[in-house]
């Protein structure tokens, strides 16, 4: 067997693997298929009789392909001042293969994924590393130019953040999260007694300029005109899911595991509140998220 077709192979037995850690990093099926082939051409044009452990050495690779992505959109987005309302975001682009991406989310969470979002590049990348895929700290220090000590606390600060670091007990957790997916299920099947149901009577409803219908900002009250409003938004709650929102129970819309909208709940005796809809990026921004268990 002559180099190149052993390294197509042992790439090949590999690809799998380097796909998923593109993946989790990236939180897109294209920009992973982009930092799998990135290290394919970087490996074509390497010495591999150099390379000591190929294995070890496409998972460098690849996980820096994606830290030079991610640092970049981080940087498009801090340049950009254009606003991505959640319709726009929804929108099926056709280049994606929507099957291939929607297998892939399931198989991390997505919830999952919108909270790695929030994480800083280096964060982001240890936390992968280490919790997902069991890569040591010796071996991720060197990829984000930081010591195995300095990894550690990298990962360790994001899965608080990832797992939520707040004091909420967990049976206020598990009575918010009943009510937040009775509303939820009511939302998607179009229930308007289900809805009525678990809101209180005079509860109020806020939304964001960049939360839509309108350019205006929208506040609602009363149970019945929050209900109707919530049956009216049925196709947006299916795409939705539960998270922990600065510490209470929550829900996100994130189609293809990018962030457009937020449901923050102020549950108290087991009726909703308030219901506050956020999409200001800015706001969205500064919300604490952390998966649910």
């Amino acid at each position: 067997m002559d180099e190149g077709t052993w390294l197509t192979e042992r790439f090949d037995a590999q690809r799998g693997r380097l796909r998923g850690v593109a993946f989790r990093m990236l939180g897109s099926v294209s920009e992973a298929d982009d930092a799998v082939q990135e290290t394919w051409l970087r490996l074509n044009r390497t010495d591999s009789e150099g390379v000591e452990n190929l294995d070890a050495w496409l998972t460098t690779v690849v996980t820096r392909v994606c830290l030079n992505m991610l640092r970049s959109r981080r940087s498009r987005r801090e340049e950009s001042l254009e606003l991505h309302t959640p319709d726009q975001v929804a929108r099926t682009d056709e280049a994606r293969d929507p099957e291939q991406e929607a297998v892939l989310a399931d198989s991390v969470g997505m919830a999952m994924l919108v909270v790695l979002d929030t994480l800083s590049p280096a964060e982001r990348l240890a936390f992968v590393l280490h919790d997902m895929f069991a890569v040591p700290f010796d071996e991720i220090g060197p990829m984000i130019e930081r010591t195995p000590a300095a990894a550690r606390q990298l990962a360790s600060r994001a899965r608080r953040r990832v797992k939520g670091g707040g004091v909420t007990h967990d049976a206020d957790v598990a009575d918010q999260r009943r009510v937040v997916e009775a509303f939820l299920a009511a939302s998607r099947s179009g229930d308007l007694e289900g809805l009525v149901a678990v809101l209180d009577p005079d509860v109020v409803f806020h939304a964001d300029r960049q939360a839509g219908p309108t350019t205006e900002a929208i506040v609602m009250r009363g149970a019945h005109n929050v209900a109707k409003g919530a049956r009216l938004a049925c196709e947006r709650a299916k795409l939705s899911q539960p998270v922990l929102v600065n510490g209470a129970v929550g829900l996100v819309m994130a189609p293809r595991g990018r962030l457009s909208l937020v449901l923050a709940f102020t549950v108290a005796n087991g009726k909703i509140v308030e219901i506050d809809v956020i999409a200001d990026p800015e706001r969205l921004h500064s919300l604490d998220l952390s998966v649910l268990d």
